[in-house]
């Protein structure tokens, strides 16, 4: 297929923070390698990485393109959909706009059925996700949707994707896991090293990188640096340690992070998308199943979507014990139907099994609660 190379007519209305997105994504395409677009963690990411290809997130933050959304779709909708469909729509996403094909996937009903909509202006590929987790049906329909990305993949690039080289797109993303895993468990210092505001720029600028080479570098000498500055005494306060968990977080939602470190306390963990759910764990090297592993890894994620989803609360148990986490704050945006119901069960395992408070904060991508989620933190917060 003919890879996108040219810029967007309404370029030149971009801020230069956006502008630069579009010429950095534009310099990796003059190079003619395909950019594959992913909205979940789900998507096995090894398969494009095989191919030469840059996979990049497209899972919006940001409120800008959400009244051209609602144009076709209903406003009591998750915005991550809306605003990720906006941006779609709209051209105002460097990362959108140069995708060669976007690869969807079943998660949540709002957007399965958005993708409909955006297969009529954008090559739309939609995995069939599994609704559990559990029995041999569930791993091998997983298995074979990733072995038919492999296919659809091929086809459309005009490449043959080798199982050499999934296994040593396997290794690098590894690598980069354990890079970014080595970084956020800096949290695990008491007192802290650095915000949890600095670790979610840290995670969430990652999934813009193009090299990834270049990223286990970066994140590795910035991990080390972190240390050296820490062990020379370069530390912050010792305040309460909060854990964050519940839908993606970024953009606009981490008006919730400054909220709760503007009123005394530190993130010391994420365990949203953006953060240790997709990291966490790799994907076995020693398995010569390379489908097999990829699907064993990417569909033991704990999401909401999972019925049962034990494999949250057991991240969950973990990193409260390991980050000394003094309260969790689950985050939910407005319309997410799965984590909303989710929240008893969390509320339940945080109260009585790890005996610690537990708040539940619905938003959305508006600036219009940062007052409330101010007021609301600072009670919560002077209460530990």
């Amino acid at each position: 297929m003919e890879i996108r190379k040219d810029l967007p007519e309404i370029f030149e209305d971009f801020s230069e923070a956006r502008r630069n997105g579009f010429i950095s994504a534009k310099q990796f395409k003059d190079q003619n390698k395909p950019m594959i677009g992913t909205f979940c963690t789900y998507m096995p990411q090894e398969l494009p990485l095989a191919m030469g290809a840059a996979v990049v997130s497209l899972c919006a933050t940001s409120d800008e393109t959400i009244a051209e959304a609602e144009v076709d779709l209903p406003r009591n909708l998750c915005p991550l959909i809306k605003s990720s469909y906006g941006f779609g729509k709209t051209d105002k996403c460097p990362y959108f706009y140069f995708s060669d094909l976007v690869v969807g996937e079943t998660t949540c009903d709002g957007k399965k059925k958005m993708y409909e909509h955006m297969g009529q202006f954008k090559d739309v590929h939609v995995m069939q996700l599994p609704n559990t987790q559990f029995g041999e049906q569930a791993f091998e329909l997983w298995k074979s949707e990733i072995v038919k990305l492999k296919e659809l993949l091929e086809e459309k690039f005009d490449v043959e994707i080798t199982e050499d080289a999934i296994k040593s797109a396997i290794n690098l993303k590894n690598r980069e896991r354990s890079a970014l895993k080595d970084f956020y468990s800096l949290g695990k210092l008491n007192p802290p090293a650095i915000s949890g505001g600095d670790i979610l720029k840290v995670l969430y600028g990652s999934t813009f990188k193009f090299n990834r080479e270049d990223t286990i570098e970066e994140v590795k000498n910035l991990t080390s640096r972190i240390l050296d500055e820490y062990n020379a005494g370069k530390k912050l306060d010792s305040k309460p340690r909060i854990l964050i968990t519940g839908c993606p977080i970024g953009g606009v939602t981490e008006k919730v992070v400054k909220a709760i470190e503007d009123n005394g306390a530190y993130v010391v963990f994420f365990e949203n998308c953006m953060g240790a759910k997709a990291i966490e764990e790799n994907v076995s090297e020693d398995n010569d199943d390379v489908y097999a592993a990829l699907a064993e890894k990417y569909l033991s994620i704990g999401c909401s979507c999972m019925t049962p989803n034990p494999n949250r609360i057991t991240m969950l148990n973990k990193a409260i014990d390991e980050y000394k986490v003094d309260a969790v704050v689950d985050v939910l945006l407005q319309a997410c139907h799965t984590y909303s119901v989710e929240t008893l069960t969390i509320k339940q395992f945080v109260n009585k099994e790890k005996n610690i408070p537990y708040m539940s904060i619905e938003t959305d991508y508006s600036t219009s609660d940062v007052g409330q989620l101010n007021t609301r933190m600072s009670a919560f917060i002077e209460m530990l």
